[in-house]
């Protein structure tokens, strides 16, 4: 008699610090605890089932939770370059994440999170954001005609509040730092659906498709290693499931090693991962970096040890020169992308960058959102996201 193959279980939304489940509900955002969410691991999709005639991350739909009734809310967001270049004293692949729609990754967690809210008849959300992810939830929600109402602290970045309110988002100060900003979310999540892109786990399916990507990118190969810079760490989560998806499916031999770079001023990850006290919190040009306490700080940490990764605290001396360094290439960054940049020095130093090995340094946005040329302006640790 033929056997079939058992039946995968169905997907569901997993609190990795208890292993309890819940339904794959878009409107569910933590746990009944409040604890961060994610979900759970997919079935990779085999170049096979690529829709190589969609160009935009959506080629990759067949790995993601989305429903096959709702076409997806899409800017072309994805497919951005790979470009090949020496960076200090070794050979890298830069991903230009600027790319993106809006100037940044945080479009490719939008796209996906905003699409699964679009498909249970959202029609308004709030969202936290001092940077890229109020823009990026603002221009999906405009192109999937959600009202979105986004709180920022006092002093974000007036390019990127000009940016969110040109896209339609209602835009509203909240006095204090980062934290008070992200307290009052919380307390409006009440009563309007939530679409924080720290929190919802509909957002890293959406990061996720950067492993893909460079998976494609490269013949369907994944890289030795990826260096990255860290906020809340949604890439470094994106990267860990993708990359996890595909070495469950035998798609990839191994997990390509996590670099981690997040600036000096404010390096809580770095301090876990190395098992230190957390160096003292200070002003920082790297405002997309500046999180004092990342809500997924355990799960972040816990996938760049898996993936037998690295971090390094990079001063605000060497984010400026990286910055600059990168222009000189004609790569016009923000400083909080250069962050990851300026970190390669030192992971070759220690021998986690290596000759002959494929190092990709995902930069993650336009330097034409820093609020000053040359290296931004200085942001509080607390007061950006």
């Amino acid at each position: 008699m033929e056997t079939r193959p058992p039946t995968p279980p169905a997907p569901c939304l997993i609190d990795q610090r208890t292993d309890r489940a819940y339904p794959l509900d878009p409107l569910r955002w933590c746990g009944d605890d409040g604890a961060p969410l994610t979900v759970s691991p997919l079935p990779a999709v085999p170049p096979s089932g690529i829709d190589t005639a969609e160009r935009s991350l959506w080629r990759y739909r067949a790995a993601l939770p989305a429903p096959a009734t709702h076409a997806p809310v899409s800017l072309g967001e994805g497919r951005t370059p790979l470009l090949e270049r020496t960076w200090e004293g070794a050979q890298v692949r830069f991903k230009l994440e600027w790319f993106n729609p809006t100037g940044s990754f945080k479009d490719r967690g939008a796209s996906v999170m905003i699409s699964a809210l679009a498909a249970q008849g959202v029609t308004e959300v709030v969202e936290d954001s001092s940077g890229n992810g109020g823009s990026a939830v603002a221009a999906y929600c405009a192109a999937a005609g959600i009202a979105a109402e986004i709180l920022v602290p006092e002093g974000t970045s007036a390019a990127k509040v000009a940016q969110t309110r040109a896209l339609g988002a209602r835009v509203r100060a909240v006095p204090g730092d980062r934290d008070a900003t992200a307290a009052e979310a919380l307390r409006q999540s009440a009563r309007v659906p939530y679409a924080g892109h720290n929190w919802h786990p509909f957002f890293l399916q959406g990061t996720k498709t950067l492993a893909y990507e460079l998976w494609e990118d490269l013949g369907f190969t994944a890289p030795d290693a990826v260096v990255t810079v860290a906020g809340a760490g949604s890439i470094v989560l994106g990267l860990d499931l993708g990359f996890g998806e595909l070495l469950a499916a035998g798609l990839i031999p191994r997990l390509p090693r996590l670099l981690v770079a997040q600036p000096a001023a404010c390096a809580p990850l770095h301090a876990a991962v190395q098992g230190i006290p957390v160096p003292p919190f200070g002003p920082t040009v790297a405002e997309g970096a500046a999180i004092r306490a990342p809500v997924r700080l355990p799960e972040a940490a816990a996938a760049v040890r898996r993936s037998g990764g690295d971090t390094a605290a990079i001063p605000e001396a060497a984010i400026v020169e990286a910055q600059r360094g990168l222009a000189s290439l004609g790569l016009h960054t923000e400083p909080t992308s250069a962050t990851a940049a300026a970190a390669v020095r030192v992971f070759r130093e220690r021998g986690a960058v290596r000759a002959g090995e494929t190092t990709a340094v995902i930069l993650t946005g336009t330097g034409l959102k820093a609020a000053a040329a040359g290296g931004g302006s200085l942001v509080a640790v607390g007061a950006a996201a």
